[in-house]
């Protein structure tokens, strides 16, 4: 089944990815569907989602709240980074929405004329071009992967509830937390006598996971050679995890 979602009020590219979430999660629900896997090509929106970065947008907190609030209406729900290259059919959709083309006969459409969520303080804050959207977002991705949360004591190691999930069945005793890293974990596989931890990409390609002062130091260098100050900071990212490295 097919959805064409047709946005009438200002809003950015990110707020535009999170309405398309928001409003298909709730068209599978009106359908009965209780589990989910979700694909799309934003990873800053599924990143957001999956906890594996901070909102700092209130928009877009506020979408993001309503999203995870709607997870609670189904038994399973996955949601899976693409590249946009494997995401050409939802394109597709989102150009003839954007652009009020004809919607084709075997699709259904949605036109919003408000948010789908309660934006509270958020609701007074003009949305920005399109073009600085872009930027923003480029650099809260960029910003936003290398965020970690500092536990008292020693340094953050993102990876490691993965490695105790993987290698010695261990899970947090936060119920929704480990319910997280279980889920989470399946994209994920331990190779060689190190125990090394390899992220399994949605193209099935390896990626080595790598600390974040490791993926800092990896930008640093991306940014200082070919690439240099001619690449957007979301660009600098993905050349990264296109190397064969992820963090987050």
């Amino acid at each position: 089944m097919r959805y064409v979602i047709r946005i009438h009020f200002a809003a950015s590219n990110n707020v535009a990815e999170y309405e398309a979430l928001v409003n298909g999660l709730k068209i599978a629900i009106e359908l009965g569907v209780r589990r989910l896997n979700v694909r799309g090509d934003s990873q800053l929106v599924i990143d957001q989602v999956m906890k594996a970065s901070n909102c700092h947008d209130p928009k877009m907190e506020a979408h993001c709240k309503e999203v995870r609030r709607l997870e609670d209406k189904f038994h399973g729900l996955e949601l899976v980074h693409v590249t946009r290259r494997y995401n050409e059919a939802a394109d597709e959709l989102a150009k003839i929405a954007s652009t009020r083309g004809t919607i084709p006969p075997d699709a259904f459409s949605r036109d919003l004329h408000e948010s789908s969520v309660d934006l509270g303080s958020g609701a007074g804050v003009e949305a920005a071009p399109a073009q600085q959207a872009d930027n923003v977002e480029a650099l809260l991705m960029a910003a936003e992967v290398m965020e970690v949360e500092q536990r008292p004591g020693r340094p953050f190691d993102w990876h490691t509830p993965f490695l105790d999930s993987l290698i010695r069945c261990e899970l947090p005793e936060d119920r929704s937390e480990a319910c997280r890293i279980a889920r989470r974990a399946k994209s994920y596989v331990i190779y060689g006598e190190d125990n090394e931890l390899y992220r399994r990409s949605p193209t099935g390609v390896l990626q080595r996971c790598i600390t974040v002062e490791e993926g800092q130091k990896l930008l640093e260098d991306l940014h200082s050679g070919a690439c240099g100050h001619h690449a957007a900071a979301r660009t600098l990212v993905g050349n990264a995890f296109r190397q064969g490295f992820y963090w987050c």
